[in-house]
Formats: C-alpha cells, structure tokens, sequence
C-alpha cells in the first residue's frame, strides 16, 4: 500500500481591512492552515492534493489542535487511498468512507477534518484529470457571492460599501454599538441586497425592535441573532419576523439539521465548520431535502478554502465566498471572479489553484 503523507504550512495574512464580528473583535490578521496531501506514486509525478481548514477558537480549534490530530486523520483515510482515482463512482465512495472514518476516529475538529477531506478531493480529482465539480457530478452553475464588511464605525462601514458596490448583495456584520446607524449608511451608498449578520451578538428584545428598520433598508436575511444554543429564541424571532433567520453558529455538522427544522427558514453551511467538501454536499442536499434556504458561508480563508467551497455552491441560494478577498494577499492563484462576481470554476483538474511564485505571506 503506498503511504500518504501530509505536509503542512499555518499562513498568517493580513486582513485588507480590519476585520470585526460582535464576538471577535480583533480582525487584524487571519490565521490559517493550508496541508498537501500525496503519495509516494504521486510525489513521483509531482501531483499532491491541497487542503485547508481554517481554526476557530470558537469551535475550539487552533493551529496547535489541528497539527495534534492530523496523524491521526491521515491515518483513518489512508486503508481508502488506493481507491482514488479508479473511476469515478469508485473514488466517490472512497471518499466519503474517507469521511466517514475521520468521524468515527474522533469527533469535531472541522477545521482539520476539512483540511485533510479537500485535500483528498483535489488529489483524486487530479489522479482522475477531472475538475472537482465534475467529480462531484455539479453544476458549473453557480449564484454570485456577496461581499462581507466587519464592524466598524457607521461612515467607515458606509465607505467600505461603496467600494464594494459590484457586489449583486453585500453582508454586514452587526452587533455591534450602531447597528442601525451602519445599516443606514450603508443604504445610502447601496442599492443592492443587504444580509446582517450578529454573530450571536443581539438580544430578542433588541432583535425585535430592529425588525422594522430592518425590513425598512432592504435586509435580505438576518444571521445567527442569538447565542447557537438558544434555538427557541430564534424560533421566537422566525415567528415574528417577515425576513429568514439563518442559523449559522447553532449549525455546524450534517446532525444540527433536524433540530433546526421548525425553527429557522434557512441554514449557513461552511466547509471549516462541517469538515470538508464531502461533508459539505451531503449537508446541502440534506437541508434542501428539509426545506431550507441553503446559505454557502466560508471563513478567512485563501482561493483554496474558496475554490473547494466553489465546487459545491450549485447546491446553495445564496453564496458568501469572499474569504480570500478580504485578506491582503492571497497566496494562491487560479481561482477568479466573472463580471457579475461568480467564481468561475476551473476546468483543470482538482481545485484548478496553485501557489503563486512571489508575494507569499509569512509563515509560522
């Protein structure tokens, strides 16, 4: 059996703009984890899979935890690794047995879950030479991204607006100390789609108060209002609010579905959340079969984390895959944005993304 190896670099970027939710309000630099996955056969030939998974110390996660638990993952997927690339249906089934078995090995740990799982997707989509999403048997076909500005003052929030006004719809963080100061200075320099997100950072009784100046400026979608396990509090806000409530903290894995339906109109799925591309399908197909509005989200992330995300975002209503935007330099390259701000999907194989030759950000 030929042996996978990982290689992997931890990325600190600076963000564009400081980069602000209601419970995170640093935003300077964003820390990432990007892996390379290969066999000895492959390493002959020069292919390896990309990956990465962005840790959150709210899920508990960090650089240090996910380096502790990567032999382990690497080692509950490598019995599937002679699988892929044979054919197609194959190396789908390997892939998600490939999942399946990082489940069993240990439970949460998304971020390095979603490292070694794109990794794996990209180094079978190479070995068969197909893209990713052809793999994964979708659509080319994607909705646009939105654009994410973080908390800041109301005229700064409004400047930055303007410069993003390309955008089809813009994401506002919220939860902050003027909230509908921002929302206003916001519409007055855009005409598109507004969705809020708190972050978990309202109370109902601000919440409800808000929903009238909400509906007022236009807000497409409010996200995450309260704290992830208050799930009758955002059944009561639902209730009472003519916009859709998307759960986003209180949604993490393919399990946190059930438990939604009846309680919010739409669920933000993200690959760093969930544990990696396949995770990340089945959790869309699963919320459409539910009756969700399904919301494609990311984190920090560079055109790898984006790209793989890509792959999957036929499967959503709404996109917001700009992680790699917000940083200051993205260390990757491939991956580009059409006139009405869709990723264009590669049609090279794997993820279509590759390193760029200069201007890397430092490593840690």
């Amino acid at each position: 059996m030929s042996r996978l190896r990982i290689e992997t670099d931890i990325l600190r970027i600076p963000f564009r703009d400081p980069f602000r939710i209601s419970r995170d309000m640093s935003g300077e630099v964003a820390v990432t984890v990007v892996v390379q996955i290969s066999s000895d056969a492959d390493r002959e030939v020069g292919r390896r899979g990309l990956g990465e998974g962005f840790p959150d110390t709210y899920y508990g996660e960090n650089p240090d935890t996910m380096a502790a638990v990567m032999p382990l993952l690497l080692e509950a997927v490598q019995p599937f690794e002679e699988r892929l690339g044979r054919d197609p249906d194959e190396t789908r089934a390997a892939l998600v047995g490939a999942s399946t078995s990082m489940d069993t090995a240990i439970r949460h740990h998304g971020a390095a879950k979603c490292a070694v799982d794109i990794a794996l997707h990209d180094l079978a989509a190479r070995r068969m030479r197909m893209p990713l999403h052809d793999l994964l048997g979708l659509s080319r076909d994607i909705p646009p991204t939105d654009f994410t500005i973080g908390i800041d003052t109301p005229d700064m929030v409004g400047w930055r607006a303007s410069r993003a006004s390309r955008f089809p719809a813009l994401k506002i963080k919220v939860g902050g100390p003027a909230d509908v100061e921002t929302l206003e200075a916001v519409r007055a320099v855009y005409d598109g789609p507004i969705r809020v997100d708190a972050n978990t950072g309202w109370h109902p009784d601000q919440a409800v108060a808000m929903l009238p100046d909400l509906e007022r400026l236009g807000v497409e979608l409010i996200e995450q209002p309260f704290p992830a396990t208050r799930l009758q509090q955002l059944r009561w806000l639902q209730e009472r609010s003519s916009l859709p409530i998307v759960a986003d903290e209180s949604c993490v894995v393919y399990e946190d579905l059930e438990s939604l339906v009846g309680v919010v109109q739409g669920v933000n799925v993200k690959l760093a959340k969930c544990g990696g591309v396949g995770p990340a399908k089945r959790m869309l197909e699963r919320a459409r079969e539910l009756g969700f509005k399904r919301f494609l989200g990311c984190m920090e992330e560079t055109s790898v984390g984006i790209a793989a995300s890509a792959a999957v975002a036929s499967l959503a209503d709404w996109v917001d895959l700009d992680g790699c935007l917000l940083l200051g330099a993205d260390p990757y390259e491939g991956l580009e944005l059409d006139a009405d701000c869709r990723w264009m999907l590669s049609r090279e194989p794997g993820l279509g993304v590759h390193e760029r030759e200069s201007e890397l950000p430092p490593r840690v």
